[in-house]
């Protein structure tokens, strides 16, 4: 029989919700972040969704539309991180990264004993809004060599509105081609082993439908029609973006455009999947290594209701094997980052892990 070493089994958390430029002061975080007990993984129950209910070993939490007053103080981190940190410091996580591009933000949490295994940590920010002068559109990403792998998240808000379609297609692609890191062998975003890309990507349903024959079909669950007409899925079927990745289809109903405080959809606008989490897995780059991501939930959180988006979750079981050999993470991370010099930073990291992705934003845009 093969022998297989697993040198990395973990469970990555993603959560994604645009704020809407609302402060977190009152907000509660505990259920959001699955700390409040236990679910039922898939379901819209308070669990992880990791195996077991355990917590996530990392949380990656990217936002879009947070309140711009803290950007010129680079002293202080935003609110919103501050407010995660406080949540989450009891459970022995610390902050790993942070990058802001005015109101789009991503912050990694993880426990202290993960971080030995993180190196050659980067940020990056690409600018799209006003033809990539204004940042109010764009991404910003962590990259790192994570067990040896390359990993990178990327929290994304593009163009708004149902006519904006070109503009959304535009904006990925001057992401793509305009986000660039130091890391040997890992310049670009889907160099990457592993790319987890989430955020309001703001694509709606094609087609005519009134917003009342949208929302009476939502009311009857038929979520399965109307994303065959939800643009992303479209998009990705002919090419023309996001066809890298893969995202498994929404089992809930639409996240936007809610009346803020209520469950009630304001109909002044469609409602639509704005608010997704995509991913990709290069399995099997490394002689003898494997690597998977098998996705174990994807949801949405209808009890958090501060902004006119729901929040959405997903988790994923990140697995790195060896067959029939013995490598550590540090010669796994000498074949993948061999070249890549000093790394960036080193943060202090065991075995199983999970994440939790938080996609949130202000700026709300109708």
């Amino acid at each position: 029989l093969a022998m297989v070493a697993v040198i990395a089994d973990l469970c990555i958390f993603l959560l994604t919700w645009n704020v809407g430029t609302h402060s977190p002061r009152t907000q509660e975080l505990g259920s959001l972040l699955a700390l409040n007990g236990t679910g039922t993984a898939g379901t819209a129950g308070s669990g992880t969704g990791c195996p077991g209910d355990q917590l996530p070993d990392i949380y990656v939490i990217g936002m879009q539309e947070v309140s711009t007053k803290q950007v010129l103080n680079i002293f202080q981190d935003d609110p919103w991180v501050l407010k995660i940190a406080d949540a989450l410091r009891e459970h022995e996580f610390v902050k790993v990264e942070a990058k802001q591009l005015q109101g789009i933000l991503i912050t990694m949490f993880a426990r202290h004993k993960h971080l030995p295994h993180m190196k050659n940590i980067e940020t990056e920010a690409t600018r799209t809004g006003l033809g990539g002068l204004w940042g109010n559109k764009g991404a910003v990403s962590i990259r790192m060599s994570l067990y040896g792998t390359g990993i990178v998240f990327v929290c994304s808000h593009l163009a708004a509105h149902d006519d904006k379609l070109k503009e959304r297609i535009e904006d990925y692609h001057q992401i793509v081609d305009n986000h660039k890191f130091e890391a040997v062998g890992y310049r670009r975003i889907f160099d990457h082993d592993f790319v987890f890309w989430f955020g309001d990507l703001n694509f709606r349903l094609s087609g005519d439908m009134s917003a009342w024959d949208v929302r009476t079909d939502v009311e009857n669950e038929r979520y399965a029609d109307l994303l065959k007409l939800d643009q992303l899925n479209l998009l990705r079927e002919k090419g023309n973006a996001f066809s890298l990745l893969e995202e498994q289809q929404p089992n809930f109903a639409p996240t936007f455009k809610f009346v803020e405080g209520s469950n009630e959809y304001d109909l002044k606008r469609r409602p639509a999947w704005c608010d997704r989490i995509l991913h990709r897995v290069q399995s099997n780059v490394y002689p003898g290594v494997v690597l998977s991501a098998n996705q174990l939930s994807y949801r949405s959180h209808p009890d958090y209701t501060l902004s006119d988006h729901r929040p959405v979750s997903a988790t994923f079981n990140y697995r790195v094997e060896a067959a029939n050999q013995t490598f550590t993470d540090d010669e796994l991370h000498e074949m993948t980052h061999g070249g890549a010099g000093t790394p960036s930073a080193t943060p202090n990291v065991s075995l199983t892990f999970a994440f939790i992705l938080l996609v949130v934003a202000p700026f709300t845009q109708l």
